[in-house]
């Protein structure tokens, strides 16, 4: 029922329009960050926890090792276009990680079409991975929501979600890098596979994956 809603608002509108009504406009969103990190449960394993030894990197460095429009949008805060980003149409199966960290920070298990044309998830893989403040550059207010460890603006979460949590984190995918599940053991998050072999935090029916 909801992702029929949002399919049929989305054509009424148009492409662009939803987007910058859904991505960046939600006027009803709340800033309550203890209401989120109640409805996100931690799935963390002692791999991926143990990142206490990142150090961010200089401006100068990042500039250097980021595309230009991965550093506008993880350090200047920018927005990249809706549906013309890597991961807004993404179907496989994987973990979303900081570009500039490499914190597991959103799980395909949680992605869904949220008609926006970003990527949408609702919520993190632990919500101690994220961190969210007030935002009121458009001069209303929205939940801005950056990485813990290297303070990458990441996107926004809104209360206009599907369940289980009712959230959509709405994710710029300039400030991810995916993971495929076949690769998270090569790549030192072993301990997120099981995920993916119980298929847990899977959004339900209506508000599933694309």
């Amino acid at each position: 029922m909801w992702s029929e809603q949002m399919a049929r608002r989305t054509r009424r509108v148009g492409r662009w329009a939803a987007a910058a009504l859904l991505g960046g406009a939600s006027l009803g969103c709340r800033s309550d960050a203890g209401a989120l990190e109640e409805r996100a449960r931690p799935v963390r394993g002692e791999e991926t926890a143990n990142m206490s030894g990142f150090t961010k990197p200089s401006d100068e460095a990042l500039q250097e090792r980021l595309t230009p429009e991965q550093y506008r949008v993880t350090q200047l805060a920018g927005t990249e276009p809706p549906f013309e980003n890597a991961y807004w149409d993404q179907h496989a199966p994987g973990v979303y990680v900081d570009v500039v960290s490499g914190e597991p920070l959103f799980s395909s298990l949680d992605k869904f079409d949220s008609g926006t044309g970003w990527p949408s998830f609702t919520r993190p893989l632990d919500p101690s991975h994220v961190t969210t403040r007030e935002d009121r550059a458009l001069f209303f207010e929205r939940t801005e929501v950056r990485s813990r460890l290297a303070g990458s603006h990441l996107g926004h979460v809104f209360h206009d979600g599907p369940p289980p949590t009712g959230l959509r984190y709405c994710i710029n995918s300039a400030a991810l890098r995916f993971v495929p599940a076949a690769r998270l053991a090569a790549e030192g998050y072993g301990d997120l596979l099981p995920l993916f072999e119980k298929g847990e935090h899977a959004s339900p029916p209506g508000g599933a994956s694309p």
